[in-house]
């Protein structure tokens, strides 16, 4: 049976069709009602093991209820279960699904494209009012200027250029990165404005500040393997207009977990070396030489 089907056939068994406060809540109390039924029925697994011998009929039935219930309330709202099922679905294998999608700039030339290998040196140093700072170097040159924590609070923010190196890695996707190596797509001034100019790089940069924030409140993800949804789905809403929208909820969590990782390192050995490998994807940290 069609969802459509199953919801046509669900309205016609619905004693209070109408849509004011009343019938709503009525509807919604009863779907909540069987989803504790459902809850209970599984307590009495549990409870009880083999002895349940009817727990599999039991919860068919009350995730039946359930169902009703969410079929009438998206007629009430004037919705199609059909879509209702879809877009969750969609939005699920956004969550828990990763791509195998080719680069974002494969069709540049080389000068123009993000690395897929290389070695990136964060070297420590302090500044003339005795600030912690950090450089990352790449094949020798400079890239950027020297970063203090920009904060009242020593937290290692300074080392934070590792996330837009993670997001190059697995996502395919850094602004920031690509101003840094000076490797923008100015042979396409459209690509070149609207996809690493200014406004993307704001986006950027403001990702890693709230993920940051988020990190901070989490142990900075130590041990951490799963992130909450609203904050990847605000991830998703700032990003959607940009190229890289197309990379899913779980690349975008892989990419926080695996900057998160490597910053971590440089952190508590305040500097070192990255190898990024954007074939596996990896960034491979290695202790400073002084060390």
């Amino acid at each position: 049976m069609r969802f459509r089907e199953y919801q046509i056939a669900a309205l016609q068994t619905d004693q209070r069709r109408g849509t004011d406060i009343s019938d709503m809540a009525v509807h919604l109390l009863g779907m909540l009602g069987e989803a504790g039924s459902v809850a209970t029925e599984y307590k009495k697994l549990l409870r009880d093991g083999a002895a349940h011998t009817t727990w599999k009929a039991r919860i068919r039935e009350e995730l039946g209820d359930v169902l009703w219930y969410v079929s009438a309330l998206t007629s009430k709202l004037d919705l199609d279960l059909e879509d209702v099922a879809r877009a969750n679905l969609e939005k699920t294998m956004d969550r828990w699904l990763r791509t195998s999608s080719e680069p974002l700039d494969d069709g540049y030339p080389e000068h123009e494209r993000l690395p897929r290998v290389g070695r990136f040196e964060f070297v420590p140093s302090v500044n003339m009012v005795g600030r912690p700072t950090v450089r990352v170097r790449h094949d020798g040159r400079w890239a950027g200027d020297p970063l203090t924590d920009s904060s009242q609070v020593d937290d290692g923010y300074r080392f934070h250029d590792v996330f837009h190196l993670a997001y190059a890695t697995v996502l395919g996707w850094s602004p920031v990165t690509r101003k840094l190596l000076d490797r923008k797509r100015r042979s396409n001034p459209r690509i070149d404005e609207a996809e690493d100019g200014g406004r993307a790089i704001v986006i950027e940069e403001g990702i890693s500040a709230m993920v940051f924030a988020y990190a901070a409140n989490h142990n900075y993800l130590d041990e951490v393997t799963r992130l909450d949804f609203p904050l990847l789905d605000a991830i998703k809403n700032l990003t959607a207009p940009l190229e890289v929208g197309i990379r899913t909820a779980a690349e975008w969590e892989q990419a926080i977990l695996l900057g998160f990782a490597a910053w971590r390192q440089l952190r508590d050995r305040n500097g070192g070396t990255v190898t990024l490998a954007a074939s596996v994807p990896s960034l491979t940290v290695t202790p400073p030489k002084s060390s």
